[in-house]
């Protein structure tokens, strides 16, 4: 009779070895490089990011109030973060293709719960500038590395309907983000919004730790690129810089031009320096790939609409309806819903026809949005609002799934990191030059329109001059009413105003409708993706 393990264990330590060395895996093991499982931690991972953006525009009130903090502090909580995020994203990506893709997402998983935890425990407005900084440069790491984690485990047949639920993940945080972070506002403090991270980012890398998979990039020899980061890092940090103080500079001040031209002397440097060095950075061989270039180029005209303009549709229904951000929230459900249920149809899509029917699809639907609410008025009822809000759902939910076909999809497999975090730095700069541009439209209109529209509203023009000098108010959908101001007057006032503000709102939809209709004119330019079968994970999905 053979002896149990156990004994033989004891007497034959050779015999032992070997069955150790045979035994099956136990649980854990099995679970490990299981893409669903790899999908969901993931998916938390966004989640968190993704509740970090929307619920920050509703506490930054409380923030002001609490910390003393003024409107150009109030706005660095935001940009400070924008900065660090755009700037390393791609290098994020760098550094999971070259040390390992779980290892660098997990380290952004816990640096962003981590410096949450921080922004909360602040007790200046300089202190959450600072953290808010350093949860960009987690976000960094943690955002390309998804992308190319779900690439690594999932068949290229399965890989869009991942990036779909991965996409619908994205769309749960942006749609209760406001109304959580609304009713922690209002009932708890503006801290616990951030400390929502905290246990979202525990289970993500509870999770993480326990079933993803490594994967980096096997080739020999692998170098970092010193002078490729310093390059791109500077050039992105001048663009993103200079386009965000542009309108409170001047787009034509001499700061603005500086940081511009700043940019573009770097850039180019940085692709000079690419096309030199053995190990790049950032490969410029992508670019050859035409879906990878103009994947990138329509996400960022993509995210150039969408950001600038709902960066001010949250004004008009706050600042002209009076809604309050919870019920802002609840109102642009429409969208975040949409998002949510349309990106797992997009992932059907793209696999079926590829990235560049969802990708002009979407972008047309967005386009036809967009020019539909230019007919807004002051006093539209919400029910001309809401399919509009429909449709733009529609138009984010195909561009984002589709864009990741188009260019994480045909990228390489070792450069799948850096592929990720083309594709997010190119939502980061379409969103931060759509929100400026868009918004430096808005205030040209305003500043233009502002007097007649106060004087035509019954405002002497002694009073519609003082208003003028409050231009900078009316932008955001405020009216700036005389103090001491009879009901007849301040009427008037409010009425001119808000008629300002919705000319320039117009204008500016209008200019964002343009761009998407441009971007769905080039869409079908995109081809599917030519992932080898040798990229092919071997693990049964």
């Amino acid at each position: 009779m053979t002896a149990p393990p156990s004994a033989t264990a004891r007497h034959q330590p050779g015999r032992a070895r070997k069955h150790a060395a045979v035994a099956p895996p136990g649980r854990l093991d099995r679970l490990r490089g299981n893409p669903w499982l790899t999908l969901v931690s993931v998916a938390l991972g966004v989640i968190m990011v993704g509740l970090d953006g929307t619920v920050v525009s509703i506490a930054n009130p409380f923030i002001a109030r609490d910390l003393d903090a003024g409107l150009q502090s109030l706005q660095w909580v935001t940009n400070s973060y924008l900065l660090a995020l755009a700037v390393l994203l791609i290098v994020g990506g760098k550094l999971g293709d070259r040390f390992g893709r779980k290892k660098i997402f997990l380290v952004g998983v816990a640096g962003f719960a981590l410096t949450s935890l921080l922004v909360g425990l602040s007790g200046s407005i300089g202190e959450v500038i600072a953290w808010r900084a350093m949860q960009g440069v987690f976000g960094a790491l943690l955002m390309p590395n998804t992308l190319a984690l779900l690439r690594s485990v999932f068949p290229a047949e399965k890989l869009n309907s991942a990036i779909g639920i991965w996409s619908a993940s994205s769309a749960i945080s942006i749609a209760a983000g406001p109304i959580i972070g609304g009713l922690l506002v209002e009932n708890v403090s503006w801290e616990s919004v951030f400390y929502l991270n905290i246990p979202v980012g525990v289970i993500a890398l509870a999770v993480g730790m326990a079933v993803v998979r490594e994967s980096r990039n096997e080739e020999p020899g692998q170098r970092f690129d010193p002078a490729g980061l310093v390059l791109l890092s500077g050039g992105l940090f001048a663009l993103v810089f200079g386009v965000v103080k542009a309108q409170s500079w001047g787009w034509g001040s001499m700061n603005t031009i500086g940081f511009l031209g700043g940019a573009v002397v770097l850039l180019v440097l940085f692709v000079l320096a690419e096309l030199r060095v053995a190990q790049p950075l950032l490969p410029m061989s992508l670019f050859r790939d035409r879906s990878v270039a103009l994947g990138s180029a329509l996400v960022l005209v993509n995210f150039f609409a969408m950001f600038g303009v709902l960066f001010f549709l949250t004004l008009y229904l706050q600042n002209v309806h009076g809604y309050s951000a919870v019920a802002t929230g609840v109102r642009l459900l429409p969208l975040t819903v949409v998002f949510m249920f349309g990106s797992p149809i997009a992932a059907s899509l793209t696999t079926r026809f590829g990235p560049r029917v969802p990708i002009g699809v979407g972008m047309f639907v967005m386009s036809l949005a967009l020019f539909w609410m230019t007919t807004l008025g002051t006093d539209t009822s919400y029910m001309r609002l809401w399919p509009s809000l429909l449709a733009i759902g529609v138009g984010i939910a195909f561009v984002s799934v589709a864009s990741a076909e188009a260019i994480v999809g045909n990228a390489p497999l070792e450069l799948s990191g850096v592929a990720g975090g083309l594709q997010s730095t190119a939502m980061q700069l379409g969103g931060a030059i759509g929100t400026s541009v868009l918004g430096s439209v808005l205030a040209a209109r305003v500043e233009g329109v502002l007097f007649d529209k106060t004087v035509n509203a019954g405002a002497p023009p002694e009073v519609a001059a003082g208003v003028g000098e409050a231009a900078e108010a009316v932008t955001q959908g405020l009216a700036p009413v005389p103090a001491g101001a009879s009901p007849q007057i301040a009427d008037a006032v409010t009425a001119g105003a808000h008629a300002a503000f919705m000319s320039g709102l117009h204008v500016a939809l209008l200019v964002g409708g343009i761009v998407a209709l441009l971007g769905a004119l080039a869409a079908p330019l995109i081809r599917a993706s030519g992932r080898p079968s040798e990229a092919t994970p071997a693990f049964a999905v």
